[in-house]
């Protein structure tokens, strides 16, 4: 039995069970196995009439939903590849990724979407709108013809610096990888009776593949996945779905923790006493260093001041959360530790079907990603590269033989990061390898943990980019709403702490954040370095020669 027929029998196993709800305005609208699979076989009668032929790609641009959902299964079930497109991101570079491959068809939530693309691509290729999809009177079912080898999808990768390259996965890499994930909720979710259902919220855009993996997870699993339609709500729906867990990237965490240390200034009193005072015991323990009455105010704070945070916060039944896309502070993780909410790391590329590495939930190492997923094999290559091999490994890039065979050596795919792993086998994640800055004086940096630390000391800013390629020191370029004061300070606290050759001793302030409206951060947040530095290439330049003059 294949991955989709996994699923397709899960949904009628739970035919009478909510499986999937959206939340809208605060109340949750959701669909049973049965109705799940009613829309599917909709959608495949749909596209039964639309003479496409299996192994033909095709666009879907919309925002996460049951509707999203039911497609993609339909597109699946029918031997079509699925190129999911971000429903934020530029029509120009939606156009571009399917001016790429070449799609039979292209499906859209709505019709100022689809005008989008349009507008962008007179010639894009037959487009319908999901009213239209879904208004068929016909029911289409029957068994999925996917082989182990077949594509089922191409997700095009973020495109840091150069195009976009699409990535195919098979339905042996989306086999072996869910099997990989349920056994590790399996122990997340030890001692859950056998007919109760995961609560799952879910806010990341299911066009990337960790939050696509995520999904196809919950189907087969049966849980109850609540999804949000409004970022601007996400706090009240995490509320509305009490979850047990749900997957976050690092950014929504330090936003949740600087919004937690906001209320209780505010708030003061006792309740700021403590919180501070378990704050402080926390560091000290982690450095090995406690004190005398440590346990005490940790004790008050977990008796006094925690449960209500964490009430507040998410609700009564999480047990974890999983975070993704980028490495956590270590700070961050040990904060929400301390709350007693358990923070699960995982890495992963699109590359490696999202992931490589998942924590156990048995033993976490704060700081790392956890170890190797079942039956792949990672180890350190030149540069401490991390280079992976298993059947979670994608088959190559769309129509890009040269690029394959550059990611592809041997057996093993070269990852492009950098990375370390302890004697118990989990890894730690240091930074990109192309975005390493080498300076005039040979001293090979990688931005990101230094990034990090200036960020964690300077409230206010969005973000904080390194550069110096060549140059005599590094340099920083800060974004937000801060003062030269205020950076001057942060780096006057964190410089000490580094080597000569790591410490920032020039920096530019731009008000504006880098974002995905103004093509200096990929579609899932990373920033375009070689952009950023192209776009301010003045602002860099004064920054040297200003300290060169003095």
């Amino acid at each position: 039995m294949n991955f989709l027929e996994h699923i397709f029998a899960q949904l009628e196993a739970a035919a009478d069970l909510t499986v999937l709800q959206e939340i809208h305005e605060g109340q949750a609208r959701g669909v049973s196995g049965r109705e799940l699979l009613d829309m599917v076989a909709k959608a495949r009668a749909f596209l039964a009439g639309k003479s496409v032929r299996q192994g033909d790609r095709c666009g879907l641009l919309a925002n996460n939903g049951i509707r999203w959902v039911a497609m993609d299964l339909a597109l699946m079930a029918e031997g079509l590849i699925v190129v999911p497109l971000y429903a934020r991101q530029a029509a120009a570079e939606l156009s571009a990724m399917m001016q790429d491959c070449s799609p039979a068809l292209l499906i859209c939530e709505n019709d100022d979407l689809r005008k989008g693309i349009v507008k962008s691509w007179p010639e894009a290729p037959r487009q319908f709108l999901f009213d239209e999809v879904f208004a068929v009177s016909g029911d289409l079912r029957g068994k999925p013809q996917l082989a182990e080898n077949d594509t089922v999808t191409i997700i095009y990768t973020s495109g840091t610096s150069g195009e976009a390259k699409g990535v195919m996965l098979t339905a042996g890499n989306l086999q072996h990888m869910l099997g990989c994930t349920s056994q590790r909720l399996d122990v997340l979710m030890e001692g859950r009776e056998a007919v109760a259902q995961d609560r799952v919220f879910h806010y990341l855009p299911f066009c990337f593949a960790g939050s696509w993996i995520l999904l196809l997870t919950c189907l087969q699993r049966k849980s109850l996945l609540s999804l949000n339609t409004d970022l601007g709500k996400l706090a009240n729906d995490m509320r509305v779905a009490q979850p047990n867990y749900f997957l976050n990237v690092p950014a929504l965490l330090e936003r949740v923790r600087k919004a937690v240390d906001e209320q209780l200034w505010k708030t003061g009193g006792l309740p700021l006493a403590l919180y501070s005072r378990a704050k402080g015991a926390t560091v000290r323990r982690q450095e090995g260093k406690p004190a005398f009455g440590d346990s005490i105010w940790m004790a008050l704070a977990n008796a006094l001041v925690f449960p209500a945070i964490r009430k507040k916060m998410i609700g009564p039944n999480l047990k974890a959360l999983i975070c993704g896309s980028a490495p956590l502070n270590l700070d961050t993780q040990l904060y929400f530790a301390m709350l007693g909410i358990p923070v699960l790391q995982v890495y992963g590329l699109t590359e490696t079907t999202a992931i490589c590495t998942m924590d156990d939930p048995r033993k976490v190492t704060p700081g790392r990603v956890g170890p190797a997923i079942s039956g792949i094999e990672m180890k350190l290559g030149e540069s401490d590269e991390i280079i992976v091999r298993g059947p979670n490994i994608f088959p190559g890039y769309w129509k890009r033989p040269q690029e394959t065979d550059k990611a592809l050596r041997d057996g093993w795919f070269h990852s492009g990061d950098q990375g370390e792993v302890d004697a118990d086998g989990n890894w730690r994640i240091i930074g990109r390898i192309k975005n390493l800055i080498i300076l005039g004086s040979g001293h090979n940096i990688a931005p990101e943990p230094i990034e990090d630390k200036v960020l964690q000391s300077l409230p206010g800013a969005q973000q904080v980019v390194l550069v110096g390629n060549g140059k005599g020191y590094l340099s920083a370029l800060v974004t937000g709403e801060v003062t030269t004061e205020r950076v001057q300070a942060a780096l006057d606290e964190v410089n000490p702490t580094l080597p000569h050759y790591k410490q920032i001793r020039a920096f530019h302030i731009r008000s504006e954040p880098f974002s995905i409206e103004n093509g200096l951060l990929t579609a899932n947040g990373k920033l375009k370095r070689d952009l950023i530095a192209a776009h301010l290439q003045e602002e860099i330049e004064a920054m040297y020669a200003v300290k060169q003059a003095g």
